[in-house]
Order: C-alpha cells, then structure tokens, then sequence
C-alpha cells in the first residue's frame, strides 16, 4: 500500500508522523490517509483542524458531546479521581463513586428503572441487556424463551450480540451467520412520511410485525424486543404516531421484555432525559453510553427494572454470584467521576429544557432545506435530525462525498450511507444553528 505520513501543522505540536499503523474503525482507511481530516483541539460548539480551520460540530461529536466540548468541569473530575483513586477491580470490590452515579442515573430514567449495571460501550451494554433478558426467564423458570426480536435498519453496536440484532447490512454481511435466534421487523421509514417533522401519520400498523413473529415462533421462545425509539445510526427514522405504545402492548401481552436502545437519544436529545420519555412508554431495561459522560470517558450503562433484577438475585442461592457478566472496567471511577460532572452541568444549566426549546428553530432550518434539488428526504425529532440526499453513483457514494466537502467548508458531522446525521450539542444557541444550516446549503448545492 506504500507508506503514509502526514506533517502537523497544529502550532501546539508541529511534527510529522506515521499513518500506517493505525487502523481507524468505520473508515475506508486508504481514502482518509490519501487526504487526511485531523483534528487537534475542541472547545464549545467547535472543533479545530491541525490546519487551524475552524469547524462547527454539527453531530456534538458523535451524538455523546452533549454539553459542549472541553468541559473544564468534567477534565478536573477524572484528573482529581485519578489522583485519588485510579483503578479498582469491581468485582467483590467498589468505590463510591459506582454507587453515586447508578443513584443518580435512577433519578432521570422512567418507571421503576432503577436497577443501573454499568459497561463500557453502547455495544457492551446491548449485550449485557441480552444476558439480562435471558437470566431474568431463565430465574423464573421460562428457559425456553432464548430468541430475540429486532428491525431491518437497527444499529444495536457491533459486538456479536449487537451484530445479530442489527438490521443493517454492511455490519452483519462480512462476520458469518452471527448468533441464532434473531427475527427481524421491518423498519419504519415510509415513504408517506418523507419530510414529516416528528412523527409521522402513516406505519403505526407496522408494529403488528411483532404479533406475527409471535405467531410464528411462539411467544413462549422469544426472550426480548430491541427497538431504538429513534433509529439513529441509520440516518434518524423516528417512529410513526403509535407505533411504539403499540410493540409496549404486544410485549406485554405475551411475556416478551421490551428494551430500549438509547445510546444516542439519551440524555435530552429529544428533549427530556430519555426517549422513553418523551414518546410517553416505558420499557423494561434500556441501554445508555455516549452522553452519559459527555464523549470524555468510555462508558455506558444498562437500566433494568427492579421487577426484573430482583428475580434474577432472588434465584440464586445465599452467597452465590447472581449474574455471571461483567467487565474489567465496570464502573471504572474515572467514568463515574466524569459521569456524575456531566449530569451536574445537565441539571445546571438545564440543557434538555435548552435543547427541546431550541428543537422547533433547529427543525425549521433544516426544512428550509426542503427546495435543494440533492435533497431527498428530511426526518427529525427533538435535537436529532438527518438529511437525506438522493444517491450518485454506488449506495453512499454521494452521502460520503458530502461529510467531505462539509468538513473542507468548515463543518463536522457524521454520515450513514446518503444520509447526513444532524444533532447538535444542547448548549447551541440560535446562531449556531444558523451557521450549520447555512453551510449545509452551501454544501448541498455543490454535491
């Protein structure tokens, strides 16, 4: 492939270095490294290229810088944390900290979710709410229910757990049959509701897909539901009107948990503290990561019901490891020092209260889009919204040329195939929204 280097041109650190030994994720890598798009520095709304180019962070990062970029606040936490107390094992072991933050992560989530198992990743925690489901029947004496209910166009991580359940093609195609046991639902983006702001009038009915899986498979086989309430990674489908409350009823009906992915709408995106919230239903376990510490620290969470948890505990013997799952940096205590920052700046400064009084302008600057010839479909909710543009050329080709362009015009967001991801961070103001959605115009009318 020959070698690649790039020069820094960051007057902080001007020096040269190698592009060959990192394999970056989720990157056509031969692509990056022949015009590289490094970053260097990020304060507030912004981020700084090594070039000096300041860029607007349009997609808060990736959906998890939801207070803004460098946090003084958060930064002074972990360093006191890691001063303090830098690594404790959490198994047979714990530090205050684990405690502080699963207390106050029970005082924003809906129900009786109060129950917080703490992971590393929005992937780890998918796999962890897979285990849980299946302990929880296997403690009540329904084994059989080993099989799990997803949709066409999930994104649940991409941990073998998360893979299966994903209902995206490029994430499952290369790695094999993945695990067994996995029916799909289709997805929700009806063409009846292209360029609907919020939800949309037409697919409530599509929830009845849950109904004929049970027919087919028995409902005494099917573990668990995974629904993200807004399809995020694969460009923001937002659910129909009734479509959720309709998957709550179902689940209901038949013994099957209900779990919601919410990774990416967590933490005031769509305007309360979860999804869950705002569309009024409530599941039996959902996950978090991203926003959980503001994009500072690797960490997510697992939310799960008192009813479900208390059984699993309640079935094992006196002195015996209830739930055989965990991992190395459960709860590491400089995640939940940075975790419990975060939360502090969210109540604060009200920043879901912020974010959902600032949904209606976000959303009408993106629909003033609507007359751009690439444009193809607009979709959004709260402070999460996606464009979509019609494709040219390969599946993609077109979404992937735009990030480009936006990044070289002085914008950051994140793009799934021909859909441009936008959600930025709570802390914007009227004239950061003007300044993304003018340079998504500009943009848009040049791909």
């Amino acid at each position: 492939m020959g070698h690649a280097e790039l020069t820094l041109r960051d007057p902080q650190q001007p020096r040269q270095i190698s592009l060959d030994e990192y394999w970056m994720p989720f990157t056509p890598n031969r692509d990056f490294k022949s015009d590289p798009k490094m970053v260097v520095r990020a304060e507030g709304m912004f981020y700084w290229s090594d070039r000096g180019a300041k860029l607007i962070d349009a997609s808060s990062g990736m959906f998890c810088v939801n207070a803004g970029h460098g946090r003084k606040e958060i930064a002074d936490a972990v360093h006191r944390q890691l001063s303090e107390l830098d690594f404790i094992a959490p198994f047979l072991r714990a530090h205050p900290k684990s405690f502080e933050l699963a207390q106050r992560i029970a005082e924003l989530t809906p129900g009786d979710l109060n129950r917080i198992f703490f992971v590393n990743s929005g992937s780890e925690a998918v796999d962890t709410a897979m285990k849980v489901a299946l302990a929880y029947h296997q403690a009540r004496g329904q084994g059989g229910r080993s099989m799990f209910v997803s949709r066409e166009r999930a994104y649940h991580g991409v941990n073998f757990g998360g893979v299966a359940l994903s209902g995206i093609v490029n994430n499952r195609r290369k790695f094999g049959p993945g695990l067994p046991g996995i029916a799909h639902m289709r997805h929700t983006h009806l063409k009846e509701n292209f360029f609907v702001k919020s939800e949309g009038a037409h697919g409530a009915e599509l929830a009845e897909d849950l109904q004929r899986l049970v027919a087919l498979h028995g409902a005494e086989n099917i573990a668990a539901c995974f629904v993200e309430p807004i399809a995020g990674s694969t460009g923001c489908l937002v659910p129909p009107k009734g479509y959720l409350k309709r998957v709550r009823e179902i689940c209901d009906q038949h013994g099957i948990l209900l779990v919601f992915d919410e990774v990416i709408c967590g933490f005031g995106r769509t305007g309360k503290a979860f999804a869950a919230q705002s569309f009024d239903v409530t599941p039996d376990l959902m996950t978090m990561a991203k926003g959980l510490t503001n994009g500072a620290q690797p960490m997510g969470a697992v939310a799960i019901s008192e009813r479900i948890h208390d059984t699993i505990v309640a079935a094992a013997q006196d002195g015996a490891i209830e739930f055989f799952h965990g991992y190395t940096y459960s709860g590491h205590p400089a995640a939940c020092a940075a975790g419990l920052a975060t939360l502090d700046i969210y109540r604060k400064e009200g920043l879901f209260e912020r974010g959902a009084a600032l949904s209606p302008y976000f959303l009408d600057g993106l629909w003033s889009l609507k007359d751009l010839p690439a444009v193809a479909d607009l979709r959004g909710y709260g402070m999460l919204a996606a464009i979509e543009v019609h494709p040219a050329g390969a599946p993609g080709a077109r979404g992937h040329l735009l990030q480009k362009k936006l990044f070289d015009n002085g914008l950051h967001l994140k793009t799934t195939g021909d859909s441009a991801i936008v959600a930025p961070p709570l802390i914007a103001e009227r004239q950061h929204i003007d300044m993304i959605v003018d340079c998504l115009r500009r943009t848009l009318a040049a791909v």
